[in-house]
């Protein structure tokens, strides 16, 4: 399964996504209350607006917005709502989010031709290690999208590596869907039942929800250790319930691909405006074909890079980088800006380390005051020193380190009724 549009010139894509911009203002202004009453404030007549450029007419939909009026959000009546979603709250409440018939269409389309973009067709089995339950947008699309596509999928759910590894063994899946982490689970599993892993059906998995590349597009920590002991290929992705699209990566693992048919993406900087190529800055994002819940301009809160050039793979879309952090998350640390994937990184650098969370608040002069929580079954001072003498190298600063148990960390990166391991917790406010 491709996407023609992919293929063309830059010139042409961004002329076609001109074209569809056009026909999602004229969509906006007659179904939703929201941008009805945001071009009606603005006065701007969507008959001007021509270009990409002209975007920066428009002022930016923040979370907060959609949080604030989600409800005037919505472009359809009740009746046509077939499933019902929520973000997942990572920097705030979640937020609900509707899908229509044709939502849904389009999500099975966007998850097909991202799994395709990644090299699964039509006679690899995948099987999915994320939940589709508790309202988690992710875990349906990728159901969806494997029967676009016309694969197979195995359903089996979070965790659980003895079941995965029963399903693998029976089912003989070309491809995974995993959070990265949990692969050195099923390495951890396979080692101590004498499961050869490399002899597996395995030959991918696509990864969701954790970093696995540097900027340069070179394997992470994370990375390494996993193909160090698994000889596998690892996709990244970039994705969320906001957009209904994903970023996949294509064989070339140069960053996740744009589909121009589907979604327009904009960097920018602090003040709203585009940053010059090469600079990180803001995802910005304005929603293609749907429905329900479409979306201007909307701040995702994630930064990155972009890449414009060519890609080997003969796609000529726009193609983003690993994310550097949550615009929220950005920590000003004695002097230092640090996002935390960058302390998650140094983390996974120590085989010792079975796991952690981060927590940001304030000290008693009211500056950012970092911890970070380990469980570790080799607690030493060795350790400590190796820790501590690599946090400094790498971030010119050292946060405090506090030691737990494995199953108190647990506790903490799971509350509740989280779908996600927590890894960063901010109590500033």
């Amino acid at each position: 399964m491709i996407s023609e549009i992919e293929y063309k010139s830059s010139q042409e894509i961004k002329i076609f996504q001109e074209e569809k911009l056009q026909e999602l203002l004229a969509y906006l202004e007659e179904k939703s209350t929201y941008y009805q009453r945001v071009f009606q404030k603005q006065k701007i007549d969507i008959s001007e607006i021509k270009t990409l450029e002209d975007l920066t007419k428009f002022p930016v939909t923040t979370k907060e917005d959609l949080h604030k009026y989600n409800d005037d959000f919505i472009c359809v009546p009740q009746s046509e709502i077939i499933d019902y979603v929520t973000t997942s709250g990572t920097t705030g409440s979640p937020v609900f989010f509707g899908l229509s018939d044709k939502d849904l269409d389009r999500l099975a389309y966007n998850e097909a031709l991202s799994f395709a973009c990644s090299g699964v067709t039509k006679v690899d089995t995948i099987q999915l290690m994320t939940t589709i339950d508790r309202r988690f947008l992710a875990g349906l699309a990728y159901f969806l999208g494997a029967r676009k596509l016309g694969a197979g999928i195995i359903r089996v759910g979070a965790g659980i590596p003895e079941l995965q590894w029963d399903s693998i063994n029976k089912f003989k899946p070309s491809y995974l869907i995993a959070v990265p982490s949990f692969l050195l689970k099923l390495i951890e599993y396979a080692e101590n039942n004498e499961i050869d892993i490399n002899s597996s059906s395995v030959k991918g998995v696509i990864c969701i929800g954790e970093p696995l590349k540097n900027q340069d597009f070179s394997d992470n920590t994370l990375s390494k250790k996993i193909k160090k002991k698994w000889n596998i290929e690892l996709y990244s992705t970039y994705a969320s319930t906001e957009m209904s699209t994903a970023f996949a990566e294509c064989k070339f693992q140069q960053g996740g691909h744009l589909h121009p048919e589907l979604i327009i993406v904009e960097i920018l900087n602090d003040d709203n405006q585009p940053v010059k190529e090469g600079e990180e800055g803001e995802i910005v994002i304005t929603t293609l074909g749907v429905e329900t819940i479409p979306l201007l301009r909307f701040k995702t809160g994630d930064v990155v890079k972009a890449h414009y050039d060519s890609c080997k793979c003969g796609r000529n879309t726009l193609r983003l980088g690993p994310v550097i952090g949550r615009k929220k998350q950005m920590i000003k640390y004695k002097g230092t800006t640090i996002y935390p994937p960058a302390m998650f990184n140094l983390l996974n650098d120590f085989s010792e380390i079975e796991n952690y969370i981060i927590e940001l608040d304030k000290n008693e002069v009211g500056m950012d005051n970092i911890t970070i929580k380990l469980g570790t079954r080799a607690a030493s001072e060795d350790l400590m020193k190796r820790l501590k003498d690599h946090i400094r190298a790498k971030l010119r600063v050292l946060p405090s380190i506090v030691i737990l148990s494995i199953d108190d960390v647990n506790k903490l990166k799971f509350p509740g009724i989280n779908r996600k391991p927590i890894l960063f917790v901010d109590k500033r406010t």
